[in-house]
């Protein structure tokens, strides 16, 4: 796409936990606005989306999801800390696709837009997982009823709302993100998604107790209590101009 400044792989790849044969590939991208898009009358293009599989049709095996986000929408989702668009800025160079020289600045600015504000989104989106894994969530998301007749309730839900608890107690304690996910999380996160820990209660034990250790370390958390948006702003207002100048 024009403009496009960074793309890497996300999801389960990036993660380290991907199963051959069971997984889609996800990407996610950033791209800068043309000047008239960013500055004019007309809506700005946030973001872009592309689907192997029809909208409103869950991936498989094989397929490929890719989102790109304008500079401005991606920043905005990252200072609060969403999981997933974090994850380009933590990505190892294996799993990067594109980058140009503001790519390689906006990822070296990772450690700056995290804050314990972010740890809480970490809570919140591993919340919604275990809600689903419940059938509690308010939101109508089914089960995949094969996990669930494979295994006796839905892994995959349960292997993100732990993933996500323990990426919590990463940010929390070192005020970094790791990825691939370290050992022995990762091992322990593909043990519930490959099926091999029968009991969900069990699974749901440790989310809690991981959970409880991540709001314990919150005070003492190495990270800022919020981001630095002048900063960031500053940065981005520079790198928009940059780029357009160079056009």
């Amino acid at each position: 796409m024009s403009g496009e400044i960074l793309r890497t792989v996300v999801g389960s790849g990036v993660h380290g936990i991907a199963i051959p044969g069971t997984d889609d590939h996800d990407e996610m991208g950033v791209f800068v606005e043309p000047a008239p898009t960013a500055l004019g009358v007309d809506k700005p293009l946030e973001h872009y989306v592309f689907r192997t599989q029809p909208e409103g049709a869950r991936s498989g095996p094989g397929d490929t999801d890719l989102i790109l986000y304008s500079l401005r929408k991606y920043l905005r989702l990252a200072v609060r800390g969403n999981p997933t668009a974090l994850l380009p800025l933590f990505a190892p160079a294996e799993s990067v696709i594109t980058t140009t020289p503001l790519g390689d600045e906006l990822r070296a600015l990772g450690p700056r837009l995290l804050s314990r504000e972010a740890v809480h989104r970490f809570l919140g989106y591993m919340n919604a997982q275990r809600e689903r894994l419940l059938g509690t969530s308010k939101r109508d998301v089914p089960h995949r009823p094969e996990l669930v007749a494979a295994h006796g309730y839905d892994v995959k839900y349960a292997s993100h709302a732990l993933r996500l608890a323990y990426q919590g107690r990463e940010l929390v304690t070192t005020g970094t993100l790791t990825l691939p996910m370290p050992h022995p999380e990762r091992t322990r996160v593909l043990a519930v998604k490959r099926g091999d820990v029968p009991d969900k209660s069990e699974v749901l034990a440790e989310i809690t107790h991981v959970q409880q250790e991540v709001e314990a370390a919150l005070p003492t958390s190495p990270l800022p209590p919020a981001p630095d948006l002048d900063a960031i702003s500053t940065w981005s207002a520079s790198a928009h101009l940059r780029h357009w100048q160079a056009a």
